[in-house]
């Protein structure tokens, strides 16, 4: 990828913004959709999950994306994108997830959106499964820890891939693989206490998910050889806390457990340093002779979260945890917090770009950049709704500029979708008031609101830097 005449960032370069559908859509079951694990969020994540989920919660309106998407592309259109990232959820193709026959009426729904999108020229980037899998996957069949899950999600890639096949180029199979690690009922649909969960089984479950990822690669392959596939880890670089040899081994022990998902991914085999983990922790995985041909099927890119960074120390007395996305981090003494206490560290986001690049030598998307705020609706001079978040254009500006680092240190950084270019309901903690986006949506944590739309000021800061192709941002505006 080459650099043009006119800045750092190339002409080819996707702006653009990052939404799931189970955080933003709602209509959880419309036409056809069934539960699905995202519903019984966050009171699935221990024990037994609660069948039906709760009456009331967030996310069974979300935003009201379903119906409200042509709005919401507009918004999206106006702000000059390139791309827009979104998921499928698997329950509104499949509901139970093991038909024989997909749901129409679901396929029909990311046609028209798929549609709405070409209408203002963004390209679509999807993810496959992010976070959101029938929930009857996660009861009957003790989610991705059961190998039979590996046929089920083939089938479901199969169909998408086919359907949307003139319609789709950019594919992601998994949304931050690595964090069923962290949160298995989320990344996995396997039920009970994460910290006291048998290591043997997690593996396994991210073993199987490893092996649908690698044929549903193949598969796409096949189905249109133009596609680009590619796999999506949360990525978090880690620091030693001191120059002590001990912890510059604690990081690159802690660093290897997010690079392993995309060593195999990019690499097409287990590296070295995961079986001597395995070894010393008495894991045996169930790996079979066409699970290791099925794994050379690699990667055509790599892609990303990234939140934060974190450290590393081999001495406990000095793990003092500090808040992250979804596992927590130890504390930089050197870093600020965001409101919700996660650590801002700009200069990470290069730091990462160049690792991943530096290890695989593949071309790399950042799929997720962001940081929830406090916003407050105000009327501004006109009389207009608005909110003045100097606060999150400060947050991208210092952020972009790291990946025109990054850019300008050779790395092929394909595009940039931001998380999330609309409020929408977080993930794990199913809120509305940590709000990510450049639009504002009227809806509190007690699902009370109007659901408007309002372009913050933050807004049409990005709208300036996707039209000048990032060169505003040299100018600090």
């Amino acid at each position: 990828m080459e650099q043009t005449a006119k800045g750092i960032f190339p002409d080819t370069f996707y702006w653009g913004g990052a939404i799931a559908a189970n955080q933003c859509e709602g209509a959880v079951l419309e036409d056809g959709k069934k539960w699905s694990t995202a519903d019984a969020l966050p009171d699935g994540v221990f024990g037994d999950v609660v069948i039906p989920p709760r009456e009331n919660y967030l996310k069974k309106t979300g935003i009201d994306f379903y119906h409200r998407y042509k709005e919401d592309i507009a918004l999206f259109g106006e702000l000059g994108f390139k791309m827009l990232r979104i998921s499928l959820a698997w329950s509104r193709i499949f509901p139970n997830g093991d038909e024989e026959q997909p749901n129409e009426k679901g396929l029909a729904y990311y046609d028209d959106l798929l549609d709405e999108l070409a209408k203002y020229g963004i390209e679509p980037l999807v993810t496959i499964s992010h976070y959101e899998m029938p929930l009857n996957l996660a009861v009957k069949y003790g989610g991705w820890a059961n190998r039979e899950l590996i046929d089920l999600y083939l089938r479901f890639a199969e169909t998408v891939y086919r359907r949307y096949k003139d319609k789709v180029k950019y594919w992601l199979t998994f949304n931050e693989i690595n964090m069923i690690l962290h949160a298995p009922f989320n990344g996995g649909g396997i039920q009970g206490d994460p910290l006291n969960m048998d290591k043997q089984d997690l593996y396994q479950a991210a073993h199987h998910q490893f092996v649908a990822s690698a044929r549903a690669t193949r598969l796409g392959h096949e189905i249109n050889p133009d596609f680009m596939i590619g796999c999506m880890i949360a990525g978090s670089p880690c620091y030693p806390l001191t120059p002590a040899p001990d912890d510059v081994l604690a990081a690159l022990e802690k660093d290897r457990k997010t690079l392993f998902f995309a060593d195999v991914h990019a690499r097409g085999r287990y590296p070295g340093y995961m079986k001597r983990y395995f070894k010393e922790n008495n894991i045996e995985l169930e790996i079979t002779e066409q699970d290791r041909i099925d794994l050379q099927d690699t990667v055509d890119f790599i892609s990303l979260s990234y939140y934060a960074s974190d450290c590393a120390t081999a001495n406990p007395e000095k793990q003092i945890k500090a808040r992250g996305n979804i596992a927590s981090a130890i504390k930089n003494p050197y870093l600020q917090v965001s409101d919700w206490g996660y650590q801002i560290d700009p200069k990470g986001l290069r730091f990462i770009l160049n690792q991943l690049y530096d290890r695989y030598q593949l071309p790399l998307f950042i799929v997720e950049n962001g940081m929830g705020f406090k916003d407050e609706l105000i009327r501004d001079q006109e009389g207009s709704f608005t909110v003045n978040d100097d606060y999150r254009m400060e947050f991208f500006r210092q952020h972009l500029q790291q990946v025109g680092e990054a850019i300008e240190d050779g790395v092929p950084v394909l595009g940039y979708t931001s998380w999330a270019p609309i409020d929408l309901v977080s993930n794990s903690e199913c809120q509305m008031e940590k709000r990510y986006g450049f639009i504002y949506v009227d809806r509190n944590d007690q699902g009370e609101g109007t659901l408007n739309r309002y372009r913050k000021k933050s807004f049409y800061w990005y709208q300036k830097v996707i039209k000048t192709n990032g060169e505003s941002l040299k100018k600090g505006i």
